[in-house]
């Protein structure tokens, strides 16, 4: 090679290196997946351990070993700083990814979580991702006849963001081709939501009664709702519910935090409704402990699963309800309480039947067991 040609190789060398960015090539994020299932979720970091490592502010950009952008969020927990970056990565069953940090401004990704406060519908509270949607009912709904008690859930089959649309046009009982809320949640816990269970009775909270979204998008959207104190059976209880969907998972993750100034812990009953049938299509896994249902079909609307997984709790199961299934537990006053619900539309055309959707949660069982392995290198 003549002296010449390694002048141009070096200039174009030089050329990409400039226009990519000041990549950190001696330094890198490492994910591992040691799982045999492939994984496609959002994964966190310390932003001050990011900072420090990469020697970098908030504007970088994150691309793997083929100059793909991998897709970030500063991740906030309703401060004004950021604590996490969450990047959003797909990995095969035991793969290992390389991410490279770069000075390039990274193009901001498509939203695909959101949540909002609904004051024109009687304060609902309405969250969702590229999946599902989801609601909580809000003060002005209480004591009219249409008043609901648990968590709604809205079907989707398309991953755009629909809350906006569906509220402004009010038409989002009938499937127009992005789905439908058909889901009945009336005088019941409905989609896993959480009530008191004090002296074996079942006792629904008030509805909430002040929001704070902490981080909204566009790969993880997180809220906190608070709630009156109340008088329960005697007990005075003062409690929140801390919300956050991811984008591309069909599960919340839900923490309570309770302070009862009676007891040193309070009995809970997260629910999840039921239809009149004979025999329903429930199902009860451990280890950990998971409640799922393939429900009946509606009409034309379609078949919803439903499920609540409870990681680390003794939980009593209560089958013989006629309304709705109970899992009874503890929260114990001033420590996090951590569960997880979520569904599936089988018209989404990924879950189909009761056991895909069995399925489906053993899997993100054993993706919450099996966390990715995250180093800076």
């Amino acid at each position: 090679m003549n002296l010449n040609n390694m002048k141009i190789i070096w200039l174009l060398g030089l050329c990409t290196f400039l226009l990519t960015g000041n990549v950190h090539a001696q330094k890198y994020i490492q994910v591992v997946n040691s799982s045999a299932t492939d994984r496609n979720e959002v994964i966190s970091i310390s932003y001050a351990k990011f900072s420090k490592h990469f020697n970098q502010d908030s504007i970088f950009s994150v691309q793997d070993e083929n100059a793909k952008v991998i897709p970030h969020q500063l991740e906030k927990l309703g401060g004004q700083e950021p604590v996490n970056v969450l990047l959003l990565v797909h990995l095969a069953p035991y793969a290992k990814l390389k991410l490279l940090v770069s000075d390039k401004t990274a193009p901001h990704p498509a939203p695909k979580t959101f949540a909002r406060y609904v004051p024109e519908r009687f304060d609902d509270f309405a969250w969702e991702n590229d999946v599902l949607a989801f609601r909580m009912y809000g003060k002005a709904l209480e004591g009219r006849a249409d008043d609901a008690q648990g968590m709604d859930v809205w079907a989707k089959r398309t991953s755009q963001l629909i809350i906006n649309e569906w509220y402004k046009t009010g038409d989002y009982h009938k499937d127009h081709g992005e789905g439908l809320d058909y889901y009945s949640v009336g005088q019941t816990l409905g989609a896993g939501d959480v009530g008191f269970y004090i002296k074996e009775k079942l006792t629904f909270s008030k509805h909430y009664r002040n929001y704070k979204i902490l981080d909204n998008g566009p790969l993880r959207t997180t809220f906190k709702l608070d709630f009156d104190p109340e008088e329960v059976e005697g007990q005075r209880i003062v409690f929140s519910k801390t919300i956050r969907l991811d984008a591309g998972s069909n599960f919340n993750k839900i923490t309570l935090n309770y302070a009862n100034q009676s007891e040193s812990s309070t009995p809970i009953a997260i629910g999840i409704a039921k239809r009149k049938e004979e025999n329903p299509l429930l199902s009860v896994a451990k280890k950990p402990f998971s409640l799922t249902y393939w429900e009946p079909a509606v009409a034309n609307n379609g078949v919803l699963g439903v499920a609540v997984i409870i990681p680390k709790a003794e939980v009593r199961y209560l089958s013989d309800r006629k309304e709705q299934s109970l899992l009874i537990t503890h929260v114990r006053n001033h420590q996090e309480f951590i569960y997880y619900n979520g569904a599936a539309w089988n018209k989404a055309g990924k879950v189909s039947n009761e056991k895909e959707w069995i399925e489906t949660v053993e899997l993100y069982k054993s993706q919450l067991r099996e966390p990715l392995s995250i180093k800076l290198k």
